[in-house]
């Protein structure tokens, strides 16, 4: 793993912030009616996804999650303003408008969604991972989900293929504690996601998920062991989510100060007062970052204003048809 120094820490702060500010223009331009549907955001979470791209090499490595997927394609390379207008339902957007919030997509920086079914991501990342064993390829894929997915009996078959075919994959469960409403106490009779690698002789662990330190250390050597042949790994990220399940969110299960105590370890706040401490930069250059970062939301914000809808002609473009389909009945 690359040795995390002064812009390391100078690049996790602009980065996490932006994803930070991009989801928070979301959640207003949402309330506006201007995205519509569902909103999944990220807001808290953002040291899992620092962490990570820290430790994956970006030139061929992969990423597969669930539909709280707006800020990982990013993190990965995809202009960000493409991403505000796929939420948009634009013309302009990753997949034209026509995936959405919960469908961000790019085959050309290797992230393979954004699913809507709950933990139908999990054999997805696995598959991804034998497409590369089949082809020699020594790239990795991180195969993220909650912790509601973890529930899923397809994450336990999914285990036991990824370990017979020793394929190089790193499954991730960012646990945010709630699923959709229902807490990890309620849900299972164990706490510890983690262990549930145990049944398959899968190496795991639990990471502080707040600290992107912690997260690029564990995902560096995750990803070493699959790089090398060694197989799958499973990592429980231990995080929290500011903002509810999504923008419908009452959030009755969990108080404010509850909230509020997280707010104390946030990921952006621990790294800025790392750069303040280490002197690696001042409150005045903190505040320059902190333009730059709104100065982008914004132009991200004017692209997807400013993008046209697609044609409705689009829609029919990417739905597959055969003329000649064998099996259609038709009447004389």
């Amino acid at each position: 793993m690359q040795k995390i120094t002064k812009e390391v820490y100078l690049k996790w702060y602009e980065d996490m912030l932006f994803w930070r500010k991009f989801e928070d223009k979301l959640a207003a331009v949402y309330i506006q009616q201007k995205v519509r549907g569902f909103l999944h955001l990220y807001n808290g979470q953002e040291a899992v996804l620092a962490g990570a791209l820290h430790a994956m090499d970006l030139t061929k490595d992969k990423m597969i999650t669930a539909y709280r997927n707006h800020v990982q394609p990013i993190g990965m390379g995809v202009d960000p303003k493409r991403v505000m207008a796929e939420l948009y339902g634009k013309a302009t957007g990753t997949s034209q408008g026509l995936g959405g919030s919960m469908h961000i997509f790019s085959k050309e920086h290797r992230f393979y969604g954004g699913h809507g079914i709950v933990g139908g991501q999990i054999p997805l990342g696995a598959g991804i991972a034998f497409g590369d064993k089949y082809h020699d390829s020594d790239a990795v894929t991180l195969c993220c989900f909650g912790d509601g997915a973890a529930r899923q009996g397809s994450l336990h078959e999914t285990f036991n293929l990824a370990m017979l075919w020793n394929l190089p994959v790193v499954f991730v469960c960012e646990n945010n504690g709630y699923a959709m409403g229902t807490s990890v106490e309620r849900t299972a009779n164990h706490t510890d996601v983690w262990k549930l690698g145990k049944g398959y002789e899968m190496p795991c662990g639990p990471v502080d998920g707040m600290n992107p330190i912690k997260v690029a250390e564990a995902f560096d050597e995750a990803i070493q062991r699959a790089r090398k042949g060694g197989g799958p790994t499973f990592l429980e990220l231990k995080t929290y989510r500011y903002r509810g399940h999504s923008m419908s969110d009452a959030q009755h299960y969990r108080t404010k100060d509850e909230v509020e105590e997280y707010k104390k370890i946030d990921p952006i706040t621990q790294v800025k007062d790392i750069i303040l401490e280490k002197k690696y930069a001042t409150e005045a250059d903190i505040k320059v970052i902190d333009k730059r970062v709104k100065d982008l939301v914004s132009e991200c914000e004017k692209f997807a204003e400013e993008s046209p809808f697609p044609d409705k002609n689009v829609m029919y473009d990417v739905v597959y048809e055969q003329e000649d389909y064998p099996f259609i009945q038709h009447k004389i």
